[in-house]
């Protein structure tokens, strides 16, 4: 299975059976995740040295306007987008199989989780997974130790305040916050 594939599955939405053939693919690609975000976590690299690797991980150019200050940590790499002047700070992990994009100007705060996969509600088939894509917007500002769930949109130019949890789409231009997140104002 090409890497290609995997993502068009997983952008798919279906439901993945726990031991299937794209179930390993998971497990595959995860291994190599874990070595090049290795790589990122335990040396000073130089910016270029973080744009090529950054690149690697998720095989497709990453703008030199990217940085991040590490630990950085995800389980694929390989379903994730940055827009450019994308900022993330340290802690970060993110869970792309269902697919993270993050538009231009977004500053994302420590140890944020994005998450994009769920489990099978039915314990006889709870190894089993469901993707969900998160879109976030242009210059939008994720606060630190945010959480943001499967399936979410955040619109461009909102504020996710520190200690959220978005478990449901963000309108443009509003700050939400709280667990789970609720409006708190419009910008």
């Amino acid at each position: 299975m090409t890497t290609q594939e995997f993502i068009k599955i997983m952008d798919s939405g279906e439901t993945i059976p726990a031991g299937s053939p794209i179930h390993k693919e998971m497990h595959r690609l995860s291994q190599e995740a874990i070595r090049i975000t290795m790589q990122i976590n335990t040396r000073h690299l130089d910016h270029d040295e973080l744009i090529k690797l950054m690149s690697e991980l998720t095989g497709t150019e990453i703008d030199e306007s990217f940085n991040l200050f590490p630990p950085f940590n995800t389980d694929c790499g390989k379903n994730m987008r940055f827009g450019k002047r994308v900022f993330l700070n340290s802690g970060c992990k993110f869970q792309d199989q269902g697919g993270i994009t993050i538009g231009d100007d977004c500053l994302i705060g420590h140890n944020c989780v994005i998450a994009t996969l769920n489990h099978a509600t039915d314990p006889e088939h709870r190894g089993d997974m469901i993707p969900a894509p998160v879109k976030i917007g242009d210059k939008v500002w994720v606060g630190a130790n945010v959480t943001i769930l499967p399936g979410v949109t955040i619109g461009s130019g909102a504020i996710i305040a520190a200690g959220a949890v978005v478990n449901k789409d963000v309108a443009p231009c509003t700050i939400v916050g709280g667990v789970p997140a609720k409006l708190i104002k419009k910008i």
